[in-house]
């Protein structure tokens, strides 16, 4: 694991010939300063569901405006469907209790394993723009892995996964709509990684927050100008089109009972059918 308290011994301001402060020093001391919360226990279970939320909030707003705005509904993926409030309800929920039953337990038990180190350096932003990179394309091979395992092996999809594909047209609240097991995979994979890579704790929480909202544009059920499958070039990353597509896709082959195959890039989807 890296070392970052070194380098901000050598750059306290007001020391000669020190060296300029990392562009990120500013808003790290100013986490720092909230050092007793970041510290707690029940920092990463409030942490993960408010920024989940929090995330989700512009989609909701979508999802309650565009069927009263005809000019919103070209960027809906499927228009005549919307999700209702019985829906969204159920969805928000189970996240308040996956979080509270499952989630809390887990992050407790990660923070019991591997206390909270603040150091006093912050990381330089190329470094942190790199590990934020190398540590989502890692997430996305896990995850690929565990989607292509859970689609290909009827037990598994049907007793773990399926609970996820209930939803034919996606909406943000149903990122995390999942099995308990799923969570906790996802979980271990988000948490896992920081560690195996190294992550310096502000990379750490850009990673998770760069993740979740991916994770939540992914299943917003939009297709906006901005989104990010718009903004990667050579279409390498699917985004919510791909996605929501794999969700409608999906649910019709495998209750026809034919085998599906899921290639997944950044959460993108392409499918091939094979007629058994």
């Amino acid at each position: 694991m890296r070392n970052w308290t070194g380098q901000s011994l050598a750059v306290l301001s007001g020391w000669p010939g020190a060296l300029p402060l990392p562009l990120l020093q500013a808003p790290w001391d100013w986490l720092r300063a909230r050092e007793p919360w970041l510290r707690s226990p029940f920092f990463p279970t409030v942490f993960n569901f408010l920024t989940y939320m929090a995330f989700c909030s512009p989609f909701l707003a979508l999802d309650l405006l565009h069927p009263r705005l005809p000019a919103l509904k070209k960027y809906k993926i499927q228009p005549q469907a919307s999700p209702s409030a019985a829906a969204l309800l159920a969805c928000l929920t189970r996240s308040l209790y996956d979080h509270l039953v499952c989630i809390f337990p887990a992050t407790v038990a990660h923070w019991y394993w591997r206390p909270v180190s603040l150091p006093d350096g912050a990381p330089e932003l190329p470094r942190l723009l790199l590990d934020v990179v190398v540590g989502l394309l890692l997430f996305d091979f896990c995850n690929f892995l565990w989607h292509l395992l859970h689609h290909r092996v009827p037990w598994l999809y049907k007793t773990f996964h399926k609970a996820h594909h209930k939803h034919i047209s996606t909406f943000a609240l149903s990122t995390q709509d999942s099995s308990v097991w799923e969570l906790l995979w996802l979980g271990l994979f988000a948490a896992g990684i920081p560690v195996l890579l190294g992550f310096h704790p502000m990379t750490e929480m850009a990673f998770f927050m760069i993740n979740s909202w991916l994770s939540v544009e992914d299943h917003s059920g939009y297709d906006l100008p901005w989104s990010t499958h718009r903004l990667v070039p050579f279409g390498l990353y699917g985004g919510a089109v791909h996605h929501d597509l794999h969700h409608l896709k999906m649910r019709l082959l495998v209750y026809c009972s034919k085998a599906a195959v899921v290639l997944s890039s950044f959460e993108n989807t392409n499918y091939h059918t094979a007629v058994g």
